[in-house]
C-alpha cells in the first residue's frame, strides 16, 4: 500500500512525533509499503521534502491508501487531525475523532473511569482561578500536578509540599488553562499495549524501571532513563488482571485502532487505571512496539496490522457517514 506517515506537529512533542515517525516508515517499508513522509511544521504547514502538500484528490494525502498519524499531543493526538481526514475521507490508522479527544483531556478521561467504576488515584481538575486551600489536606503529599491535555510528562511538577504547589500550577498552566492534580502512587509503573477494532489483542504488560527520580520526559526519550521489564514482576493473576483492565478501558472509551494503557501496581497486588495513550510512542525508547515484539508481533509485522485495522474501520464506518 502507499502510506502517509504525518509527523511532527505543532505540539511541544514535535521532535519526539518526528522520531517516532521515522520508526514507523522504516517499519512500514521492511512490510513491504511504499511510504511518503509528511511534516507538520511547528507553525501548522504540511511539507515533504520542504515542499508544501495539497490536501486536494490526488495530492500528497488523498493519494494515498491510508495515513498513519505518528503524531503526539494538541493538534494531532486530540482529534483534530482525524476531523481533517475524516472530513477527506482518508482511512487513518488509530483511533477516531471522540476518542483521541476524550483520552487527550486526562481530566475527562479520569471522570469517565470514576463512571465506570474502576481504580484510580486520587485526583481534582483545577482552572486558574481555582481555591487550593484545602486541596493538600484532601490528596496529601506527595503530589502530581501537569497539564490536562498535554503528554510525554511535558509540563509536569512533582509537589512535596505545600509551599511548591503554586509554582507547579503556575508551570502547568503555562501550557493548558487546566491543570490536573493527582496523589502519588508508590507502585510499580506498568504499561500494557492494545491493537484492534471489534477484536483485541493485548500484550504481555511491560514494568517501567526508572533510572530517575520519576517518570518525566528525560526518562522517557533519553537512551538508558528508564528500562522495560517484560512481562512485568507481578503475579500471573494480577499481570491477567492489568491485561483485562486494558481491554475494558480501551472499550470504554472507544478505542479503535492501537493503544497504549498506563497502570500503577500497588504493593504487588491492586491495579491502578492512570491514562490510555492513543498514539504512542513508536521510538527506540518507547514501550508499545516492544511490548508486541515480546509478545510474538515484530514491528513490521505489527504495523502492517495496524494498517489494516484502520483500512477495516474505515469501511465498516463508511456505511453509515456517506
Amino acid at each position: 500500500m502507499r502510506v502517509v506517515v504525518l509527523a511532527g506537529g505543532r505540539s511541544s512533542e514535535h521532535d519526539v512525533s518526528l522520531a517516532s515517525g521515522a520508526a514507523v516508515r522504516d517499519a512500514l517499508e521492511r512490510a513491504g509499503h511504499e511510504t511518503v513522509f509528511v511534516e507538520i511544521g511547528r507553525d501548522g504547514r504540511w511539507s515533504r521534502d520542504g515542499s508544501p502538500v495539497e490536501l486536494t484528490p490526488g495530492g500528497g494525502v488523498l493519494g494515498a491508501d491510508v495515513v498513519f498519524p505518528v503524531l503526539h499531543g494538541p493538534f494531532g493526538e486530540d482529534g483534530t487531525v482525524q476531523g481533517l481526514l475524516e472530513t477527506i475521507g482518508v482511512p487513518y490508522a488509530g483511533a477516531g475523532v471522540l476518542c483521541s479527544a476524550l483520552c487527550m483531556d486526562k481530566a475527562l478521561f479520569k471522570e469517565l473511569m470514576a463512571s465506570r467504576g474502576l481504580p484510580q488515584v486520587g485526583y481534582a481538575t483545577l482552572r486558574r482561578d481555582a481555591s487550593v486551600d484545602s486541596l493538600v489536606e484532601r490528596l496529601g503529599l506527595p503530589l502530581f500536578v501537569k497539564p490536562a491535555r498535554l503528554g510525554s510528562s511535558v509540563g509536569i511538577s512533582k509537589v512535596e509540599t505545600a509551599e511548591q504547589l503554586p509554582t507547579a500550577l503556575g508551570v502547568s498552566f503555562e501550557h493548558d488553562p487546566v491543570a490536573l492534580v493527582e496523589q502519588m502512587s508508590a507502585g510499580m509503573e506498568v504499561e500494557c499495549s492494545v491493537i484492534g477494532n471489534d477484536e483485541l489483542t493485548v500484550s504481555q504488560p511491560g514494568e517501567i524501571v526508572l533510572h530517575a527520580d520519576w517518570y518525566d520526559y528525560e526518562a522517557k526519550y533519553t537512551p538508558g532513563g528508564m528500562e522495560l521489564v517484560m512481562p512485568a514482576r507481578l503475579e500471573p493473576d494480577v499481570i491477567e488482571r492489568v491485561r483485562e483492565l486494558a481491554a475494558e478501558v480501551y472499550r470504554s472509551v472507544g478505542c479503535a485502532g492501537f493503544a497504549r494503557v498506563d497502570f500503577f501496581v500497588e504493593d504487588g497486588e491492586r491495579v491502578l487505571v492512570n491514562e490510555l495513550n492513543t498514539i504512542p510512542g513508536f521510538t527506540e525508547t518507547s514501550g508499545f512496539p516492544k511490548m508486541f515484539e515480546a509478545s510474538g508481533i515484530p514491528f513490521p509485522e505489527l504495523v502492517d496490522r495496524l494498517l489494516q485495522l484502520a483500512l477495516d474501520r474505515h469501511r465498516d464506518e463508511s456505511v453509515y457517514r456517506y
